[in-house]
């Protein structure tokens, strides 16, 4: 029976010193004075304005493109940027546009071309893009069909 007494004691002096931490915690946190947000910066500077990467040698790889932005209490209003255009892209639809192309269609043979259409995937730097593009390319060797008409009879001698 001693044993029990004792052990609610200790217990209940063990839920009391959970209570009496909850209640400090509780009031330390209300206690913090919240911080007042910084105020936003307002600047005239507007938004910079690429122009299109320019390689260095060659059409494609590396090149810079020039920025250029407006604003009265701009501390810098135009800077130059390296840039890269990638060599695969199809550059006849602009150096930073890409095109996922479907498979090729059926050569024409009143054109002897094949075609196939790509959709914008991703435009560099927010380039102008068309959203659909199609290209054209030679169909390489056509096989003209076989006369029908003539038979060939072999002779078994």
């Amino acid at each position: 029976m001693q044993q029990q007494q004792q052990q609610r004691r200790m217990f209940t002096a063990a839920l009391l010193a959970l209570v009496f931490i909850l209640a400090a915690v509780s009031t330390t946190e209300a206690g913090k004075k919240e911080k007042p947000e910084k105020k936003a910066k307002k600047s005239d500077c507007g938004e910079w304005q690429w122009s299109v990467c320019v390689p260095t040698s060659g059409d494609c790889g590396l090149g810079t493109r020039e920025g250029t932005r407006t604003g009265a209490e701009c501390k810098q209003t135009t800077k130059t940027q390296k840039c890269k255009i990638p060599c695969n892209w199809k550059k006849q639809f602009g150096a930073e546009c890409k095109y996922q192309f479907q498979a090729w269609g059926e050569c024409d043979l009143n054109t002897a071309l094949k075609t196939r259409t790509g959709n914008l995937k991703r435009a560099l730097h927010n380039a102008d893009c068309q959203k659909t593009v199609t290209i054209s390319k030679p169909c390489g060797k056509l096989t003209k069909p076989k006369p029908q008409g003539k038979l060939c009879l072999l002779k078994a001698t």
